[in-house]
């Protein structure tokens, strides 16, 4: 076996992107017609007039843009409601209900509304008097009809006494190309005491909730967006202003893990006392402290005093932290060569009903007075299912803890709590999180286990393991003795576990172990089904440590890890071994991010996307992807050659997803890759956000590349030495060694008096 590899020394470079232009491109697929004008300026007449007639609690108006695909943020509006500045207005998006189509809310000034009205009229006037109340792209991209300034070319359409110019027609039609209708979206109501999350209208949330008569607590304000009502509050802001909901969801008072198959005691267990080990943070139900391994956990009661506990209430909590310290120990088929861990343990819920909005809050206060620990566990989870149009406010909050602190959760995938729910339930969502599903002992999916998507996109749960089932139950001990247990639960900790050894022994940023955990769990499996994705994620993660920080012995696995500063951040130095002047190998590489999302942004809920480009280096200097990937050319976009659409983009190439994977497919004859002029191979991240420009600044990605010997021989020392004559300072990951520094970097030294 080989060691992994760790590649540090030579910085990647940062570049800002070229604009080569391009211009507004209109829908290929459709034909602009007056008639179609006509209705969308009686569509949005109409909205006016109701915001024009309604007394509404805050200064501006809403409307929601039902565009006819799924859209890229250059095909979104940019000549009507705001013009160029429209992206800024969204206060929310989702899809329809066949998932293939968006639907974006802006919040406006009814100035905005009233000169969207004038210019699709307009418009609609010069279409009918210059173009016979019709065009289409051909008409559109035709420079003997519109001219071309920069080629010297003039066209036949005058626009000189026209209401208005060219420019702002051409990006009313291009606008009106994508869009299907306007309408003014009003919220499912809701009858519980539920989480609500309001559209952005720029007004403190606490007086516009006062000026409808809903007197509301500071306590219950997660944000200013989102907040706790009871169902007299909710009644009354679904009478009042419906339309000022984004999204609402039963509070979540069942975060039932009710997973215990069969328990029994034995006698108590002996374990030497905690040293240097690694601390795991657990956010879960109650811990009881007279356990046999309680001097490993440090316990920090959250649960009111008030609440009455009953020895239930420490039985889930209690269970999972014993996997944490000495899982191994309790199932010797599980041994993940990790050791022991200490755990700071917080119960913050008792195992019956309470409220996940308190828990929520919580979590962000536990998170910024533990800054020491890396790895979080929480193997609570919702019975509902989760939305497929918005993220749960308690991921939401994961994630944003996430993105601003250098910490990872490790999240249970959540058990059907009957045979009706089959969606994952929250915070199963968090995109950032590393969301465990279980697995039997075969490696079947269990029958407990729900499915993902998240956001009907991104692969959720991430990564499978082993949480118990009839085959073979996972050991741990509750306050009465051992237990045999399944659930998706008892799954997570064992992630938690190599995590916290990647990342706290072995020195990895949790980026770099994050991709580590998937590449492996996935291996070269390039298309898994969407059943299998939805079941699995990536993948089943191997038990053994040294099964993720090794390789095979005709594999080269290596690692790298940067930030993102600009829009282009590469790396051309990746001196990879020639075989006859050829390259025999495949190759692939996982790239794993934490990036800033916006719940109130709906299914566009991740701000900032980094694309992975990984390949030979050609003569004109241009990467040859693995993928063929053909986003974020320095050519313009709106060239044949390049163009993809949003949605194909998604489904191949995993836009906007922050766990990229991108891989040649084995095929029963290989054959080595020509080389070029340069022998080396290079490495691009390209950077878009959707929002602010700054989202993306700063961003740090972890990469895993592996290359595979298509002849079976091991070329390990070759790149190694390759590496070093290239100016790499090359590590390698050899457990012991780094078991053993990070013991003498720990141990406690006594000076002489």
């Amino acid at each position: 076996m080989n060691n992994v590899l760790e590649l540090k020394g030579k910085r990647f470079i940062q570049a800002s992107k070229v604009n080569t232009g391009g211009g507004v491109a209109m829908n290929s697929k459709v034909v602009v017609t007056s008639e179609q004008l006509i209705r969308l300026l009686d569509k949005i007449s109409q909205i006016g007039d109701f915001w024009k007639q309604e007394k509404k609690p805050f200064d501006g108006i809403l409307i929601s843009v039902y565009y006819n695909k799924i859209v890229a943020k250059s095909n979104r509006i940019s000549g009507l409601l705001r013009g160029n500045d429209s992206n800024s207005a969204i206060v929310g998006a989702k899809f329809n209900e066949e998932k293939d189509k968006h639907i974006i809310t802006y919040f406006l000034e009814m100035i905005d509304l009233e000169k969207s009205i004038d210019l699709l009229s307009k418009t609609n006037h010069i279409l009918n008097t210059k173009f016979n109340g019709s065009i289409n792209k051909m008409t559109f991209d035709d420079e003997k009809i519109f001219g071309n300034e920069k080629k010297k070319i003039i066209g036949t359409v005058k626009f000189e006494n026209l209401p208005i110019n060219k420019s702002v027609f051409k990006q009313v039609v291009a606008d009106v190309s994508y869009i299907e209708s306007f309408e003014i979206e009003m919220a499912i109501k809701q009858t519980k005491q539920s989480i609500v999350t309001l559209y952005n209208t720029h007004t403190d949330a606490k007086l516009l909730l006062k000026s409808i008569g809903i007197d509301i607590l500071a306590s219950r304000i997660l944000d200013n967006q989102t907040i706790f009502l009871d169902e007299n509050q909710i009644t009354l802001l679904f009478e009042k202003v419906p339309y000022l909901v984004s999204m609402a969801t039963e509070d979540l008072a069942e975060l039932s893990p009710e997973d215990f198959i069969e328990q029994y005691q034995k006698d108590t267990m002996y374990i030497p006392s905690p040293s240097i080990e690694p601390i795991i943070g657990v956010i879960d139900t109650l811990f009881d402290n007279r356990v046999y391994f309680n001097e490993w956990v440090e316990y920090h009661d959250m649960v009111d005093d008030v609440i009455p506990k009953s020895t239930d209430d420490y039985r889930h909590g209690t269970a999972v932290s014993s996997i944490i310290v000495d899982g191994s120990r309790l199932n010797p088929w599980l041994d993940d060569g990790c050791g022991r861990f200490k755990v700071r343990h917080f119960g913050v819920a008792i195992g019956s009903r309470f409220s996940s909005f308190t828990i929520t809050k919580q979590i962000k206060e536990i998170i910024s007075n533990n800054r020491d620990i890396k790895v979080w566990n929480i193997s609570l989870g919702s019975n509902q299912e989760v939305n497929d149009n918005f993220v749960s406010a308690e991921a939401a909050v994961l994630d944003q803890i996430q993105f601003e602190n250098d910490v990872i959760f490790v999240v249970a995938g959540t058990n059907k709590p009957n045979s009706n729910i089959v969606k994952i339930g929250s915070p199963a969502d968090s995109i950032n999180s590393m969301v465990v599903n279980s697995v039997t002992k075969s490696g079947l999916s269990t029958k407990y286990s729900r499915k993902g998507l998240a956001l009907s996109f991104f692969a959720k749960p991430d990564v499978s393991y082993y949480g118990g089932s009839e085959e073979q139950y996972i050991k741990v001990c509750e306050p009465l003795g051992e237990a045999n247990v399944a659930g998706t639960s008892f799954a997570a900790p064992w992630i938690a576990r190599k995590l916290s050894f990647l990342i706290d022994v072995l020195g990895l940023k949790r980026e770099i172990a994050k991709a580590l955990i998937i590449d492996a769990a996935k291996g070269w499996n390039e298309n898994p089904t969407p059943e299998e994705v939805a079941l699995y994620g990536h993948g089943v993660v191997p038990i053994n440590i040294s099964d993720i920080v090794q390789s095979k012995n005709e594999e080269i696995k290596f690692l790298v890890s940067d930030i993102s500063e600009k829009w282009n951040t590469y790396n051309y130095h990746f001196p990879i071994p020639l075989k006859d002047d050829n390259y025999p190998y495949i190759a692939r590489a996982t790239m794993c991010y934490f990036p800033m999302c916006e719940r109130t942004q709906g299914v566009d809920y991740t701000n900032t996307e980094l694309n992975l480009h990984f390949g030979r280096i050609k003569d004109n200097g241009k990467l040859y992807e693995i993928n063929n990937d053909k986003q974020n050319q320095d050519e313009t976009l709106n060239s044949e050659k390049n163009y993809l659409l949003e949605g194909e983009a998604r489904h191949r190439f995993r836009k906007w997803d922050n766990v990229k994977y991108v891989v040649e497919k084995p095929k029963d004859r290989m054959k080595p890759k020509k080389s070029y002029r340069n022998k080396n191979w290079g490495m691009e991240i390209k950077t878009n956000n959707r929002l602010d420009p700054k989202d993306g600044v700063g961003i740090r990605f972890g990469v895993i590349v592996t290359l595979k010997e298509i002849n079976g021989i091991n070329r390990i020392d070759e790149f190694i030495k390759n590496c070093t004559l290239n100016g790499w300072l090359v590590n390698q990951l050899d457990i012991q060694t780094r078991v053993d520094i990070n013991e003498k970097v720990n141990e406690d030294i006594e000076f002489d008096q």
